[in-house]
């Protein structure tokens, strides 16, 4: 990491003595600013990882408890119906021993005792039965209560994913549309992990080298941007991205880097000037020649990608109450 900074330390140095020194603290500053906001990038980045990891693992959880749950209740269901079978059978045979002891009566004080301690007997088996009963059927409504609870919160989760995910097919059906006019002009719209990549090529914005957006890419960033300004809850990063070959120049830009970070940054001025798309959710960042998408077609890999992302907040709080 000093190599490069030393690096451009130095060609700033030399930069200072061949241009005005406003014009160069001006780039200065701007590289600066493209620094920190491609630094908050992978901070966010790692952040929402992080919290899409954690929401999949935690629904992931809940789903286990529901299905022991069930389990659970299942096997209390089971244990309630054995004992209320065993109360009804006690029940009958309590009538039937009453209806003996006043049949035997007659016979004698002796029987009729014996009989009437086995009655007292069964009365005590038969309150112990009921107690145990009474016991079951509350724990067994505990757990019906927490098995409704559980599957309530589930559905919830379920149904905000799902709206999620259909709020992003909506989207990506409203961006293609919008741009549907620029398909063969080196414009893809697709949809990949939750989110939306809108990839422009360079042939469509950029002469050679340039960071100056020609008039049609200006038009298809307008029109991209127009969907965006009815949109919320989304985070929008617009990453500039080049081939291999390295640039040899006097002036600015004078390497990939620069020139990926300054088309990004063209791409956010123009969203933000001509249309009413939020700025807060808007990233500018460059990646250089690092992520090519064929390294074999440069042509390819010389483009701007629209990476539109849902915010998760809202379903991260509702993992954690």
């Amino acid at each position: 990491m000093k190599l490069p900074v030393l690096y451009f330390s130095a060609v700033l140095g030399l930069l200072a003595a061949c241009v005005p020194a406003k014009k160069y603290n001006d780039l200065v500053e701007r590289e600066k600013l493209c620094s920190e906001e491609l630094a908050a990038f992978k901070n966010n980045s790692i952040t929402n990882e992080g919290k899409a990891k954690d929401i999949e693992a935690r629904y992931n959880v809940l789903l286990n408890e529901v299905t022991s749950l069930r389990a659970d209740t299942s096997k209390l269901g089971q244990n309630h119906r054995m004992v209320q079978a065993q109360y009804d059978k006690m029940v009958l045979q309590n009538l039937a021993y009453e209806k003996r002891l006043e049949e035997e009566r007659s016979k004698g004080a002796q029987e009729t005792g014996a009989l009437q301690s086995d009655l007292e007997g069964k009365n005590e088996e038969l309150q112990r039965k009921q107690e145990v009963l009474n016991e079951l059927e509350g724990e067994l409504k505990a757990k019906q209560q927490l098995l409704e609870d559980r599957e309530k919160r589930v559905n919830e989760l379920e149904e905000m994913m799902q709206r999620k995910d259909e709020a992003v097919k909506l989207l990506k059906n409203k961006v293609a549309g919008a741009l549907r006019g620029f398909e063969n002009k080196g414009l893809t719209v697709v949809e990949k992990n939750g989110k939306i990549y809108v990839s422009l090529e360079a042939k469509l914005l950029f002469t050679s080298g340039s960071t100056t957006v020609e008039a049609e890419g200006k038009k298809a960033i307008i029109e991209l941007a127009k969907v965006l300004e009815k949109e919320v809850d989304l985070e929008v990063i617009v990453e500039g991205h080049t081939d291999t070959d390295k640039l040899v120049a006097t002036a600015h830009p004078k390497s990939n880097w620069e020139l990926s970070v300054l088309r990004a940054t063209a791409v956010v001025e123009i969203m933000t000037a001509n249309t009413k798309v939020n700025p807060a959710i808007l990233m500018a960042a460059g990646r250089s020649e690092f992520h090519p998408v064929d390294p074999a077609d440069k042509a390819k890999n010389r483009r701007i990608e629209v990476i539109i992302s849902p915010n998760l907040n809202a379903l991260f709080e509702l993992i954690n109450k």
